[in-house]
């Protein structure tokens, strides 16, 4: 098994599980108290806008509006994790039909993997750091990493094979 082959495939199984660890986590110790947050800022919001209290009916909806974007967040992190781990190992099943060398093949799938984990990761961090332009450029570092590499790997697979040009 090359080495393309075992970083996509246990690198797949690894951020796989992870990612599930992580979502059993958010479930069982915050989830709950994230959308009781969620739910009491909507009916603070609508008890203060029906008492005429219209700055602090804003005050509510604009803690709702924190609470979702942090809850939004953590639930797509989780979930890319594991989308993108079924995508990695997927794509080391059927690796060897790529039409470029092995240390192509190892470059593409390093890439994958770093993608694969750091974007989920900085989206996450965003939620610590609201705003921030480092969290931003991290997040959209780490998904230029995935498009890069899922673009390198259907040139590849579009490609005729090696031992086809070799002739």
């Amino acid at each position: 098994m090359s080495g393309a082959r075992k970083l996509l495939i246990f690198g797949g199984l690894a951020l796989a599980a992870f990612g599930m660890l992580y979502g059993l986590h958010y479930a069982l110790l915050v989830e709950h108290q994230t959308l009781d947050r969620m739910g009491g800022s909507l009916a603070t919001a609508f008890v203060d806008a029906a008492e005429r209290n219209m700055p602090a009916a804003q005050l509510a909806i604009d803690e709702y509006t924190d609470t979702k974007y942090n809850y939004v967040r953590q639930v797509d992190a989780h979930s890319h994790w594991i989308g993108l781990a079924m995508v990695m190992i997927i794509l080391g099943v059927v690796l060897e039909r790529m039409a470029f060398t092995e240390r192509t093949r190892f470059l593409i799938a390093l890439t994958l993997a770093l993608g694969s984990f750091s974007f989920p990761a900085a989206v996450i961090l965003q939620t610590f750091t609201h705003g921030s332009p480092v969290s931003s450029a991290l997040a959209i570092t780490g998904s230029t990493l995935v498009i890069a590499a899922m673009v390198a790997a259907a040139a590849g697979f579009a490609r005729q094979p090696i031992h086809a040009m070799e002739r």
